[in-house]
């Protein structure tokens, strides 16, 4: 069956990310760490002192922590860019499985490394730092999975986008990390924007990215309001990068083919 086969190259993207050793990977998650706590100081001081932000102090420590842990899936990104940079992309078309499950094969495959090796020995010390991250509602794992069904598909929009631009890779990159870092709320919740943005923002594409599934998380927004309005965008986005991704494939002979 296909799905063996899917899995066997998810697990082999999964070991291929330990083949230096575990211990190769600790620097970049103890620079997750070293991020976090500084915020969850800084928001404990200024909620404390008075600050509005839409949200409760607990609802803010949990919304920061998860997005840390959750951050690979929240705004997922797939080696997709870096193949078509590479000139690698056109090997995929000789593989007897889809371009699409490989892609995403390969994406769930390194991000189960990270969730096992940081984002669960995290959950696990959560108490140590005073955060509750029990959701509001299990929902909220319906609302992730579309959401990274949604990533996937945006990427590979951002992928079509660099075919396109041949040798604008970075350019690509920082486009795609301004607008996600602005517009999914997985860094800044909605809930905390000034002047109702946030209620604006939600039905954007973005928006039912990061921000959506961890405002279910935290209860600062409706389950089904927002799972609907991710199957709606789920829908126009992955219909659209199919589209597009057929009609790039054409200019991938300038990157390795």
């Amino acid at each position: 069956m296909n799905i063996k086969k899917y899995l066997a190259t998810a697990i082999m993207a999964a070991k291929s990310q330990t083949n230096a050793g575990i211990f190769y990977l600790l620097p970049n998650y103890l620079l997750k760490v070293v991020y976090l706590l500084p915020l969850i100081f800084l928001w404990r001081t200024l909620m404390n002192s008075g600050v509005e932000t839409g949200m409760t102090l607990q609802q803010m420590l949990t919304y920061t922590y998860m997005s840390t842990l959750l951050a690979g899936l929240l705004v997922i990104r797939t080696p997709l860019g870096n193949w078509i940079y590479e000139g690698l992309i056109i090997g995929l078309y000789q593989r007897p499985l889809s371009i699409y499950g490989n892609i995403i094969a390969q994406t769930l495959g390194v991000n189960a490394v990270t969730l096992l090796f940081f984002s669960l020995p995290m959950a696990l010390a959560s108490p140590l730092f005073g955060i509750s991250i029990i959701p509001a509602t299990w929902w909220f794992l319906l609302s992730l999975l579309l959401c990274i069904s949604l990533g996937i598909a945006i990427d590979f929009i951002y992928a079509c986008l660099l075919i396109r631009l041949i040798n604008g890779s970075y350019l690509v990159y920082q486009i795609r990390y301004a607008i996600f870092l602005l517009f999914s709320g997985s860094v800044i919740p909605f809930a905390a924007l000034p002047w109702g943005i946030g209620r604006i923002l939600i039905y954007q594409p973005f928006g039912s990215l990061g921000g959506a599934p961890l405002g279910i998380y935290t209860d600062l927004s409706n389950p089904f309001q927002t799972i609907l309005i991710q199957v709606g965008w789920n829908i126009i986005i992955w219909f659209l990068a199919v589209i597009y991704l057929k009609k790039s494939q054409e200019r991938l002979v300038s990157h390795g083919g």
